[in-house]
């Protein structure tokens, strides 16, 4: 019903926030890693979102990429998960850490999540094998690293955010590869970023 919504950041939590738009305050769930990631109160901001209508209750949920949304949805999809389980699972691991947990069988990894046990830890390794592919902004061979290489996961979510910008996969990637060059030494996300879009 809702594909995105865009408005002025009027009051921010750890798990909520509120849009003006044109005059109407639009309440949504988000996933606390969001937070960190907010611009200042006033500031125009593009939220993708989810619209969830149970019985006793109609909510929004937001999120600053469609990849992010498009993840939320899935894991809603899995069986015993709900709208407050898997914001906490895309508040607490990125869509990269699932593939990972996937690829090397750890539902040690969905454990870290507050909620999630042993139980449903199987269960997601199950039920979301095949289920992520795309969801990650694909990473051309000459960007390729290895999992446990801690430069993986800044690459992707460097890609996903310069995509969510509206740059295309070509000029994303070339952004990032300068921006590796550049800068040999890992930096904080936001800098990464930083430095990949004065490469465009």
């Amino acid at each position: 019903m809702y594909e995105f919504i865009r408005g002025k950041l009027v009051h921010a939590e750890p798990t909520e926030v509120i849009v003006d738009v044109q005059g109407v305050g639009y309440l949504l769930n988000t996933p606390i890693n969001l937070f960190g990631k907010l611009p200042d109160s006033g500031v125009e901001v593009t939220f993708y979102t989810s619209f969830i209508v149970r019985e006793l209750s109609h909510a929004l949920y937001g999120f600053l990429s469609p990849s992010e949304r498009d993840l939320f949805e899935i894991l809603l999809d899995i069986s015993g998960i709900g709208p407050k389980l898997a914001l906490s699972l895309c508040g607490h691991l990125t869509s990269y850490e699932m593939q990972q947990a996937l690829l090397i069988n750890d539902g040690a990894i969905f454990n870290r999540v507050p909620g999630i046990g042993k139980k449903t830890a199987e269960r997601l390794l199950i039920e979301l094998r095949g289920k992520l592919d795309g969801i990650l902004p694909p990473t051309p061979d000459h960007l390729a690293v290895p999992l446990s290489d801690p430069r993986a996961q800044q690459i992707h979510d460097a890609m996903s955010a310069l995509i969510s910008l509206g740059y295309s996969q070509q000029i994303a990637q070339k952004a990032v590869k300068k921006t590796m060059a550049d800068q040999p030494n890992q930096l904080p996300l936001g800098e990464f970023i930083t430095h990949a879009l004065k490469n465009i």
